[in-house]
């Protein structure tokens, strides 16, 4: 694993030359403070939290892994220390389980530390998600990348970053993955506005970022998966601030819309928002009811407790 450089590389301002070639970079932002899962978080990072027997950012690497990309930048900061260890080697462990002749549990370990070339780079200042995507532009270059945020997990044949990537094979344009929300809850996503281009694909005329009902111009939610032009950079850097003092990637998105045409596609699959505690809760028992040595003992448990209930 390697700690990259800060120094940021020089992009051309030549849009064909950007979006050329195939996807080989994921960038996994994880520097957020997780104030929302207090006093869980209150000495271990959200990213590091179970659902079920995972922490959720395992979710997120082995996604991108599925998709065939196996270079990937995790964005972390201060007190972040456990997810670097997570993948990396453990060789008193993995001697201990050889000792106890725990071979599945060795292999799983073992698994964990060989899924992909992972390194890392920390955000020194909790700037908001945009100012965190900057820190990678070195590590990025000149070339088209996948972004996947921790804060959503997803279950669905196809992994929603590929679902994007062959996508982008075709259309050579950022895209943002989407899905549509109850009105109630568009306060809580970047929402888009977007001509249907075909089904479930639309070409955004505007984005903006948790608008109240009355101003929401859809339903259609931002999911935290995306493909972008490296030109997003040049974007972030001219974003200001907005609340809570933080660059936002849906700004910097907004001004990406003026210099090229960028898309939005409706996921395949089950999307499990972990950015609230219920949402984590449903994560954690719609996937365990996905698990066959789960399964049946938890529906049995659901039965008794809503029947008791």
């Amino acid at each position: 694993m390697e700690e990259q450089s800060h120094q940021r590389s020089a992009i051309s301002h030549e849009p064909s030359a950007r979006l050329k070639g195939a996807i080989l970079k994921a960038v996994i932002p994880a520097a957020g403070l997780g104030t929302r899962f207090l006093p869980a978080t209150k000495a271990q990072p959200k990213e590091m939290l179970p659902v079920v027997d995972k922490p959720a950012i395992q979710y997120v690497v082995e996604e991108a892994v599925a998709s065939g990309i196996t270079d990937i930048l995790i964005i972390t900061g201060r007190g972040k220390r456990a997810i670097e260890d997570h993948f990396d080697k453990n060789i008193e462990l993995e001697n201990q389980l050889a000792r106890k002749g725990d071979d599945e549990a060795l292999r799983e370990v073992q698994r964990i530390s060989n899924l992909a070339s992972v390194h890392f780079i920390r955000q020194k200042e909790p700037l908001g998600l945009g100012h965190a995507i900057l820190q990678a532009q070195s590590y990025v270059g000149n070339e088209p990348f996948a972004v996947l945020l921790g804060d959503d997990i997803t279950a669905s044949e196809v992994p929603p970053i590929k679902q994007l990537m062959s996508l982008f094979e075709k259309l050579k344009k950022s895209i943002l993955a989407v899905k549509r929300v109850p009105n109630e809850e568009v306060s809580r996503y970047g929402i888009i506005a977007g001509e249907p281009i075909d089904q479930k694909l639309y070409r955004i005329a505007d984005i903006i970022e948790k608008p109240l009902i009355e101003e929401a111009p859809s339903n259609i939610a931002v999911f935290g998966r995306y493909i972008l032009s490296p030109r997003i950079f040049e974007c972030l850097e001219k974003t200001k601030p907005g609340r809570g003092n933080e660059i936002q990637l849906t700004d910097a998105v907004k001004i990406l819309l003026e210099l090229e045409e960028v898309y939005a596609y409706e996921l395949d699959g089950d999307w499990y928002d972990l950015g609230n505690r219920l949402g984590w809760i449903k994560a954690s028992i719609e996937l365990a009811l996905q698990r066959e040595d789960l399964k049946e003992d938890l529906l049995a448990y659901l039965k008794k407790l809503t029947h008791n209930t």
